[in-house]
């Protein structure tokens, strides 16, 4: 005779309604902010996008800037599980993050609407704290490979927290260029090039560099290049 599943196990297997209930609102207030932006958007059209009635709303997130801020942590969370999952089958420290950078070229690149909405219009006083701790977090990503490449002897020993730092930086700034720049050329076709200077950066070779990777529709959620919003804010999207 079989024994009766834990609670736990129940939950993480089938969530609970009020869970799925915060995963369709999030879905749909993705939708409104992609395309309203932060400030144009409104509460009530998010309500009525989730088919979720303003008091249930504001059950789940108590302000439009609570409902923004967990969009920013989903994203950020989504975005970091990409990044890992594209270099877990390297094993140089270097190719991981060159991998790391074209697959975060290729997300945005794909999802440009999506991009917009984080990049520039998320950069206001009230989520400052936020976006420098997700930025925080992943130019520490970046720094634990390049210690290790300093370990393996691959780059000269450098201050490698402030380097992780510098190449966030540089491809937030590449995205950003190429989100305000009319008729610009595919966000992708600047890996060869970025990575080349990073590399210069830290005395490190220049072969080997990985493809850009080619990922199936709808693997983050937001919007496709046109702007056109796109759904599948779940973690369980690939």
């Amino acid at each position: 005779m079989t024994s009766e599943p834990a609670i736990a196990e129940l939950d993480a297997a089938e969530p609970s309604k009020g869970a799925r209930r915060r995963e369709q609102i999030l879905e749909a207030a993705l939708g409104v902010f992609t395309r309203r932006g932060y400030g144009d958007a409104a509460m009530d059209e998010i309500a009525v996008e989730s088919a979720t009635s303003k008091g249930g709303l504001y059950f789940h997130f108590a302000s439009k800037q609570a409902l923004f801020g967990a969009l920013l942590d989903r994203a950020a969370d989504l975005l970091m599980s990409r990044l890992e999952a594209a270099v877990s089958g390297e094993t140089d420290p270097l190719r991981r993050a060159d991998a790391a950078i074209a697959r975060a070229l290729h997300v945005f690149g794909s999802h440009r609407g999506l991009a917009r909405l984080f990049l520039i219009d998320a950069h206001t006083r009230e989520f400052a704290p936020r976006l420098l701790a997700i930025r925080a977090r992943f130019a520490d990503r970046i720094a634990r490979d390049l210690d290790e490449g300093v370990r393996q002897g691959l780059i000269p020993p450098c201050d490698t927290r402030l380097a992780g730092r510098i190449w966030f930086g540089a491809v937030n700034e590449v995205v950003v260029q190429w989100l305000v720049t009319p008729d610009a050329p595919p966000l992708e076709s600047h890996y060869a090039e970025l990575r080349k200077i990073l590399r210069r950066g830290l005395g490190a070779p220049e072969d080997g560099a990985v493809s850009a990777p080619v990922a199936p529709a709808g693997e983050i959620s937001g919007s496709n290049t046109d702007g056109s919003a796109t759904s599948g804010l779940g973690e369980g999207q690939g």
